[in-house]
Order: structure tokens, then C-alpha cells, then sequence
């Protein structure tokens, strides 16, 4: 139950996380180098789960990471304020990893036979569960990924959510309900195929 008091500290908590990505921007602006980092330090994680869960591999999540936060630096004098830093954040980085999926798609690896026959078997680390989840994800849209990772992964709630993808709660709810109805016809295929 929501408490008037705790409604109020959360407020101001929120508020002053909204003021210190604030000073650490302006800072920035003004050749701050280290109030950069601190924005990297403070964002890099949620960042990195919005980018893996739209990627799905590491080391292309975490190239993702490397381009957003450059962007961030050279289009940070193009952030208008109407919005937390964080939430504009947030949207180029949904936006960056859905992009980054498309070319990878498109990229074709090509290996030579004896560079893949002494490579060493690939022993999954992870439960047959976590597999079928990682190949049903894999079938959806990268836009579906995103909004289900920053639901389910990062518990944005859906104002957060329609924030960082420029749209209304309604129709955050509505991605929302429809990513999960992908992503379960998707689950239940896999888990036929087991």
C-alpha cells in the first residue's frame, strides 16, 4: 500500500535524479569530462540490457553500448529537457539496437572450414529453459525484444516505457500485450520442437 509518505520520497528521489542527471549534463556541456562518466557509470548497465535483449550476443550488445553513449556525447547539446536525460537515453538506445540488429542481419559471416573445425564444441552455460527462452526471443522483432526487456528485465513501468519510445501508455500497453503474444506463440513453437 502506497503511503502519502512514501508517494512523497519517492517523488523527490525521482526529482533528484532528474536534477543530477541535470548538473552532470550541464557540466558535460561546459568540457566536464568526468561528469560524462559519471552518466556513463550511472547508465551503462540499463543501457547494455536494453541493447543484449534487442542483440541477443554480447559483444554486439556491448559495440551497441560504445556507439549509443558516443551519440549521446556528440548530440547532447540537441537534448531539448522536455524529457529526463534518462528517457531520452533510453530511446536512443532502443533505437540504436534495433538498428545494429537490422545490419547484423544482413551481414553474412563467412568462416573457412578449418578456422570452424578446430574451434573447440560450444558447451551451453545455460539451462534448456533459458535456450528455448534466448531462441524464442530470436524470432521476434528487435522492437519486441526492447519493450519486453524493459518491462520484464530493467521493471520499467509502461509511462516509462511509452516515455522512452516517444508514444502514449495506452499504446506502450498495446506493444506490450502483442510483443508477449509473439513471444509466446514463439516460446510454445520451440518448446514442440525440444
Amino acid at each position: 500500500m502506497i503511503t502519502l509518505k512514501s508517494a512523497i520520497a519517492e517523488e523527490s528521489i525521482s526529482c533528484e535524479r532528474f536534477d543530477s542527471d541535470s548538473i552532470l549534463v550541464d557540466r558535460t556541456l561546459a568540457g566536464d569530462p568526468l561528469a560524462f562518466e559519471s552518466l556513463f557509470q550511472l547508465y551503462h548497465g540499463k543501457v547494455f540490457a536494453i541493447a543484449h535483449s534487442v542483440l541477443l550476443d554480447k559483444d554486439e550488445a556491448e559495440d551497441a553500448v560504445q556507439e549509443i553513449f558516443a551519440l549521446v556525447f556528440r548530440n547532447l547539446s540537441k537534448f531539448d529537457r522536455r524529457s529526463k536525460f534518462s528517457t531520452w537515453l533510453f530511446r536512443l538506445a532502443v533505437n540504436r539496437s534495433i538498428q545494429e540488429s537490422r545490419k547484423s542481419k544482413r551481414r553474412r559471416v563467412s568462416l573457412d572450414l578449418d578456422v570452424i573445425l578446430e574451434q573447440p564444441a560450444h558447451v551451453p552455460e545455460v539451462s534448456p529453459i533459458c535456450g528455448q527462452v534466448e531462441e524464442a526471443l530470436a524470432k521476434i522483432p528487435p522492437a519486441d525484444r526492447a519493450i519486453l526487456a524493459m518491462f520484464y528485465w530493467e521493471e520499467f513501468s509502461l509511462s516509462e516505457i511509452a516515455q522512452s519510445l516517444g508514444c502514449r501508455e495506452n499504446a506502450a500497453k498495446t506493444r506490450l500485450y502483442r510483443a508477449r503474444e509473439r513471444f509466446r506463440s514463439c516460446y510454445i513453437e520451440e518448446g514442440e520442437d525440444v
